[in-house]
């Protein structure tokens, strides 16, 4: 029961927090997204949310990003995507660039103050980085990493994660755009409407095409948990996520689904619910007693290799909305994509934060682990 009562919270209070955006303009000005994420801190922070609910809160994320991404996707342009994917793939392969930078050269200093192992440190910074949580988890294993200072990392991640989080949906989209230059008007216009409403179509109208919609995401997701298993030179993690991207874009390519009215608002609501479920999980009691030394490892590893990647992309005239998007693929990984075309309000960046963090994902365990055994040799 206390389960039941927890997800319906979940999908409770970002409907309120929905519901207040499109009553109170001073509140629409804040974005629904950035509500979300204050609220789902403001619960953590509190402890509210007594730990039986774990389980709950943790279904009803993973549920709602499996379901947002094929939801959003539905409504991806194709034909206007090949003109982004240039420049898409050198800001990505600029990201990861600017990942291993900085890992490398923390790891000189990190070892120069005799931190037990840096180069494990850096191997798990450059997967997370590029790919996401289950690199990390493979690396771990190919590097003897101890379960203990593993957890460290992930919790250390969730931390600095919820900050980089807040960063993009709140001021990297200005801040960056009087750094680099504008995303080009006509690749914006080629998508004939706006793919990222700020609220739920009303009336009776909405249903049918909303349970075909729901209907059709949920059998992306069932499809990719069915074939999933089979793609076994892949981690199960990785193979769902490719999966639901595949057949969400497979989904783009039928004309009553891609015109939907209610796929993409759905879709965005539910990456609201992600948003508060993501930011309630963050474990205080676990920073409480973290070494300072494995924080500030991952703290600059994010916000340096930002920075530097952000550099780079002015070097090469990357736009800003390029940019924001690759780098959230890297650093975070798909699932916060569409989130950050939200804050973007540019849903032509959707796509080609999708694909750059699939590769991301391909990459991420061998770049980790290259990078650990160069610097274990070297060192």
């Amino acid at each position: 029961m206390t389960s039941i009562l927890a997800a319906i919270g979940f999908l409770g209070v970002p409907a309120l927090i929905l519901w207040a955006c499109v009553r109170w303009p001073f509140a629409a000005r804040l974005e629904p997204i950035v509500l979300c994420y204050a609220a789902g801190l403001l619960v953590c922070l509190t402890g509210l949310l007594p730990d039986s609910v774990a389980p709950a809160r943790t279904g009803v994320a993973e549920a709602s990003i499996g379901l947002a991404l094929p939801l959003l996707l539905f409504a991806v342009n194709l034909g206007a995507w090949r003109h982004l994917a240039g420049r898409a793939l050198l800001s990505m392969a600029l990201a990861v660039t600017a990942v291993v930078a900085v890992s490398v050269a923390l790891h000189v200093l990190f070892a120069a103050r005799g931190t037990e192992a840096p180069e494990q440190l850096a191997g798990m910074a450059v997967g997370m980085y590029t790919g996401g949580i289950a690199n990390v988890s493979a690396i771990k294993m190919a590097l003897g990493v101890s379960d203990a200072r593993y957890l460290l990392f992930a919790t250390a991640d969730t931390a600095v994660g919820a900050l980089y989080v807040f960063f993009v949906i709140a001021a990297a989209p200005a801040c960056f755009r009087r750094l680099l230059p504008a995303f080009p008007k006509a690749e914006q216009e080629a998508y004939a409407h706006d793919a990222l409403p700020a609220a739920l179509p009303r009336g009776r109208r909405a249903v049918l095409p909303g349970l075909v919609a729901l209907a059709a995401a949920a059998a992306c997701v069932g499809l990719a948990l069915a074939v999933a298993p089979l793609l076994t030179f892949m981690a199960r993690e990785i193979a769902i996520i490719v999966l639901i991207t595949t057949f969400g874009i497979a989904g783009s390519l039928i004309r009553p689904l891609r015109e939907n009215p209610m796929a993409t608002p759905l879709g965005m609501f539910l990456i609201y619910v992600f948003s508060f479920a993501i930011a309630a999980s963050l474990d205080l009691k676990a920073l409480a007693g973290m070494d300072p030394s494995i924080l500030v490892f991952v703290f600059v590893a994010t916000f340096g290799s930002l920075a530097l990647h952000a550099l780079l992309c002015r070097l090469f005239n990357i736009d800003a909305d390029t940019f924001v998007i690759t780098s959230v693929a890297a650093i975070l990984s798909p699932a916060f994509v569409p989130m950050a075309a939200r804050a973007l309000r540019n849903s032509a960046v959707l796509m080609s934060g999708m694909t750059t963090g699939i590769i991301g994902f391909a990459i991420g365990n061998y770049l980790g682990i290259a990078v650990a055994l160069i610097l274990a040799r070297g060192g």
